[in-house]
């Protein structure tokens, strides 16, 4: 280790190398991922971290041979700051940006793959063709992921869904409600029952649904818990066309988001209206109060949801305003209003 720095020594970290740490971090200490996630070579990443921990005088991660180790109590304070003075940073160019009114940047969503494959294409056409120069990069990944990579700033914004409160900490804003719906292929005996579905009769059948059905607080596991069934889950998955394609290949009933139903699949899939049998769901885009928005997130955020008003949104980012939404459409009156702004 070279000397600690003195009084009346400058201190020459850089942003690049406070990036990079926060990289090394999120990267599970895999110094090679880390070099890829900044764009920087391996050796030069290398070469900051030491020449940073030179000039703090301290490790911010302890080595186990030539690999990390851990990051350590003192790497622990480094990054929490380094975080915040890159999200400032990264705030200061945002502003500079949209006084410019520069179209040119870049827009990432973290968000599931049901929301990224049903729920924003058309809004995202639409954006791009506003902002011919942007580039949207989506991110589906489970629930609780979405929510960690908007929390560790490694996306602009995320939109989840939940059966009750809105998600995280930061300013959720409700987009619409939706429902589950059972499918079955044509012919199943759940598709000519007669009468309305029950949660007694699903118990009776194997099930395919979203991975998430599995944790222990899904509320699809709690519908069946609270009526003193037990679901029997054959196949579980994050996509919902993987769902449909296993119910199309026999493995069980599905149970899946409305939205992730297509003309298309009428041919040989049946929709069995289970309103009633689970709870009502919400999605919401989440985004951090501490962050600085590009014009062209706004307008993605007045494209999935037209009943919010542009400028009360603004009003309250700025702080002007509380943080009170219309009533959320559902999805069966908003996705008809969505396609056709687009």
């Amino acid at each position: 280790m070279a000397h600690t720095a003195t009084f009346g020594e400058y201190y020459l970290m850089t942003l690049a190398q406070l990036r990079y740490i926060v990289a090394i971090a999120d990267s599970n200490l895999n110094i090679t991922l880390a070099a890829e996630r900044v764009h920087a070579t391996q050796p030069g990443l290398s070469k900051q971290l030491k020449q940073l921990e030179d000039e703090l005088g301290f490790q911010l991660f302890s080595r186990k041979g030539r690999s990390l180790d851990a990051v350590t109590p003192q790497g622990v304070q480094v990054i929490e700051r380094a975080r915040t003075i890159l999200a400032e940073a990264q705030n200061i160019r945002a502003i500079a940006a949209n006084l410019r009114s520069d179209e040119q940047g870049e827009l990432s969503i973290a968000t599931t793959h049901t929301q990224a494959r049903f729920v924003l294409p058309s809004a995202v056409g639409a954006l791009k063709r506003r902002y011919p120069q942007l580039s949207v990069h989506l991110k589906p990944h489970g629930d609780a992921q979405v929510m960690g990579l908007l929390e560790r700033g490694q996306v602009d914004l995320a939109i989840v869904s939940t059966p009750g409160n809105p998600p995280g900490d930061g300013l959720a804003i409700p987009l619409f409600r939706w429902q589950r719906v059972v499918i079955a292929l044509r012919g199943h005996a759940l598709a000519s029952l007669g009468r309305q579905l029950r949660l007694a009769d699903l118990a009776r059948h194997p099930l395919v649904s979203y991975e998430s059905s599995l944790r222990k607080d899904s509320s699809l596991r709690h519908a069946f818990t609270d009526a003193g069934l037990a679901p029997n889950f054959a196949c579980t998955a994050r996509d919902a066309d993987l769902i449909k394609t296993y119910v199309r290949a026999g493995l069980g009933v599905g149970v899946l988001a409305e939205m992730a139903m297509t003309p298309e699949d009428d041919r040989d899939l049946r929709v069995i209206d289970a309103d009633g049998l689970f709870p009502e769901c919400t999605t919401w885009l989440v985004l951090r109060r501490d962050r600085v928005l590009r014009d062209y997130a706004l307008a993605l955020v007045e494209l999935v949801a037209p009943q919010i008003d542009g400028r009360e949104l603004r009003r309250v980012l700025a702080g002007n305003a509380p943080a009170v939404w219309p009533v959320s459409p559902s999805w069966r009156d908003l996705s008809g209003r969505v396609q056709a702004v687009a």
